[in-house]
């Protein structure tokens, strides 16, 4: 098994490439070790020290390193952890898999929320996994778009500027009642 890594925009994190499918839908954030219960593939990364963060999207891994932690010594490591995961035939999650989030809207909004939704699905997601993150809707009220950073972007240095220059800037050329992006922290 040859599993490839390729940096991200965030320079604590690491982008791990299985070349195998590592969620069949959606995508599962595991901020801390006290979160990857229901996960055998994060648990095992946890388990390597100097890991704080493990988020897994349908391709790919990302893996977040305590500051002081250099690559060099971690990254073997998780390599061994992610190729023992794939080789002992575990689930990558026990139970159902986590959804890529969706909060339901009603009311006077949920047009608004619809095409929000799907702009978001169709182009601000597929450019969010290339970093080896995700994004999350979380609500609309009153023109501000409530949005959760997600693996790689999560502490990412550019997250803010992705959010305020990218998204929003797109968000408000289709949809003009989208007066502001704020990030949400979960």
């Amino acid at each position: 098994m040859f599993i490839q890594t390729e940096s991200t925009p965030n320079p604590a994190t690491l982008k791990f490439l299985p070349g195998m499918t590592v969620l069949e839908s959606g995508t599962a954030d595991f901020p801390e070790a006290d979160s990857a219960a229901k996960s055998p593939l994060a648990r095992r990364i946890f388990a390597v020290d100097g890991v704080t963060a493990v988020f897994l999207g349908t391709d790919f891994v990302t893996v977040t390193k305590k500051d002081g932690t250099e690559w060099d010594h971690l990254k073997p490591a998780v390599l061994g952890a992610v190729m023992e995961h794939f080789q002992s035939g575990d689930a990558t999650l026990d139970g159902a898999a986590e959804n890529a989030g969706h909060a339901a809207h009603d009311g006077p909004d949920s047009e608004i929320v619809g095409q929000i939704k799907e702009l978001l699905d169709t182009r601000v997601r597929p450019a969010v996994a290339q970093d080896g993150g995700d994004i999350t809707f979380h609500g609309f009220d009153r023109g501000v778009v409530y949005l959760h950073m997600q693996g790689a972007c999560a502490g990412c240095p550019s997250s803010t500027l992705t959010l305020k220059m990218g998204i929003e800037n797109l968000l408000r050329h289709y949809i003009p009642e989208v007066v502001e992006v704020r990030p949400v922290a979960v």
